[in-house]
C-alpha cells in the first residue's frame, strides 16, 4: 500500500465515524414546551434537522409543534410522529402545527420519510 492508498483509507474511516458521531452522538438541543391557553406549544426550525430535536412535554396536555421548514431538500419535507398516529407535509418557509395528546409518559421518536432526521418528545 501507498501513501496515497493510506491517505484516501484514513480519510475514508475519519469521515465515517464524523458522520456516525454526528448523526447518532452528537449534542442534542432540548427544549420544555410553554404552555399557552392549556396547549403545550414549541416552534421546531426544519433545516438540516429538527431545532430542537429534542422536545419535553406533559403527560395527559395537548401538545402543538410548530415545523417551519427552511429548507428545499426534499428529505425534510414530510415529519412522521409514529408513536402518534400522525404525519405532516412541510411546504418550505410554512409553519405548519402538529397536534396529538401524549396520554403515557416515554420518549417517542419523530423522524423525516427518510429516517435521517430525527428528533424525539420526551413526555414526563
Amino acid at each position: 500500500m501507498d501513501i496515497a492508498q493510506v491517505a484516501v483509507t484514513v480519510g475514508g474511516v475519519a469521515l465515517s465515524a464524523f458522520i456516525a458521531w454526528y448523526f447518532w452522538f452528537a449534542p442534542r438541543e432540548v427544549t420544555r414546551a410553554q404552555a399557552a391557553g392549556g396547549m403545550q406549544e414549541v416552534d421546531v426550525v426544519v433545516k438540516g434537522g429538527y431545532s430542537p430535536d429534542v422536545i419535553v412535554v406533559e403527560a395527559g396536555k395537548p401538545v402543538r409543534l410548530n415545523f417551519t421548514r427552511q429548507e428545499s431538500a426534499a428529505c425534510s419535507e414530510t415529519v412522521i410522529l409514529s408513536d402518534f398516529g400522525k404525519s405532516a407535509f412541510l411546504p418550505e418557509g410554512q409553519t405548519v402545527p402538529v397536534e396529538f395528546t401524549p396520554e403515557k409518559p416515554g420518549e417517542y421518536d419523530f423522524h423525516c420519510q427518510m429516517n435521517m432526521l430525527r428528533g424525539k418528545v420526551i413526555v414526563e
